[in-house]
């Protein structure tokens, strides 16, 4: 018996590791990952590197063409973007 009361400390810790910095990261990653699967073109996104831009078209092997300005259209991978700042209407049926 003495010795399973040695690791209850151990178990304990690893129970507050998980519900306080694991499970809340993997929540993260997932709402990340639907974040980024939900754009459309016309969506106005940041980026990981600051760039503010509106989604021209969404390709298909994980990247996107981002216009900037008027004319300046640059490649990005889908999984950059930090956020979206505002999301166009689905069209209507």
């Amino acid at each position: 018996m003495g010795g399973i009361e040695q690791f209850i400390p151990l178990i304990l810790i690893f129970a507050i590791m998980y519900f306080l910095m694991i499970r809340p990261q993997q929540k993260k990653i997932k709402e990340h990952q639907k974040m980024v699967q939900n754009l459309r073109r016309g969506d106005v996104v940041v980026t990981q590197g600051g760039l503010i831009g509106r989604v021209a078209k969404v390709k298909e092997n994980n990247e996107l063409d981002l216009e900037l300005a008027e004319g300046v259209k640059v490649r990005v991978v889908q999984s950059t973007i930090a956020d979206v700042v505002s999301k166009t209407e689905p069209a209507s049926d």
